[in-house]
């Protein structure tokens, strides 16, 4: 099994300590400004990851177990979740705040992205207290909060050069989504149109939630279009609402994301950008 380190900083004395638990020797494969480092042929056991994982969470290492060393070029499509992934904040969470109501939609956000409440119940009460917002706070989410993730551009870099397909599948809005696909240069984007009318949000939702299953779907979808398998998919999230899309992935990553997430997914970046793919895939 192959072991990959990454950290922000070059702590070496960090990175020996996590490669003697493993007995094995750290190869430093950084470049880019990215710290990595490699440890071949560990002798896997259930017990030595959860000792190396929790001294590496601990250490704030981020660290990822590989049967094989993948290649980046071995995958043909990238979809990735919107909101705290490839962006860092939530833009309902935002745009509720327009409405003096942050702290009550922020706290049905983290229920539901934690799985403790059902998505398309999360969102329609959220969206409902939007109700009589004028539209024009979309734009300013737009333009005053709305961040990239760390690491985005050069990853985004990374995989076009590589001529892989980018998916911005959300279950956040079509207004965020469209002008990311644009501003980006991605290739597909799906994920709710929240309806507007005389200029105000009307606390509701046009058509089908884009729930768990809808991501799923439009994984799948996308990859039917490309006539590729979803093996050849890699599939970042943050949420329990990301789970179904990363189960049909040939490479899952959970970034900065919430405890169930990460010990299902393939691969859990905690510390560094969303960059942190690369040295994975080098």
């Amino acid at each position: 099994m192959n072991l990959i380190l990454q950290s922000l900083d070059a702590d070496h004395s960090a990175i020996a300590r996590i490669a003697s638990l493993a007995d094995a020797t750290a190869e430093d494969i950084s470049s880019g400004g990215r710290h990595a480092w490699r440890c071949a042929d560990v002798a896997y056991s259930a017990s030595l990851k959860a000792l190396i994982d929790a001294a590496c969470f601990g250490a704030r290492i981020d660290c990822a177990w590989l049967p094989a060393t993948p290649q980046l070029g071995d995958f043909k499509l990238l979809a990735m979740d919107m909101d705290s992934t490839l962006i860092t904040i939530e833009c309902i969470d935002e745009i509720a705040d327009m409405q003096g109501l942050k702290p009550q939609v922020a706290a049905i956000t983290e229920a539901a992205m934690r799985g403790e409440l059902e998505f398309d119940e999360s969102l329609t009460r959220r969206v409902a207290l939007l109700k009589g917002l004028e539209a024009s706070a979309l734009q300013r989410v737009y333009d005053e909060r709305l961040k990239l993730s760390p690491g985005a551009q050069s990853m985004l870099a990374a995989v076009k050069a590589a001529g892989i397909k980018t998916l911005l599948v959300s279950g956040g809005f079509t207004f965020f989504t469209d002008r990311m696909k644009d501003t980006l240069g991605l290739d597909y984007a799906h994920s709710n149109v929240l309806e507007i009318v005389d200029g105000k949000l009307t606390g509701k939702v046009v058509g089908a939630i884009v729930n768990a299953e809808e991501k799923k779907n439009t994984v799948e979808r996308v990859c039917a279009e490309l006539n590729i398998a979803t093996s050849q998919a890699i599939v970042m999230g943050d949420g329990a609402n990301d789970l179904s899309m990363m189960g049909v992935a040939g490479l899952s990553v959970a970034f900065r994301a919430k405890p169930v997430v990460r010990e299902k997914a393939s691969v859990a970046l905690n510390f560094v950008g969303l960059d942190g793919i690369l040295p994975i895939l080098a």
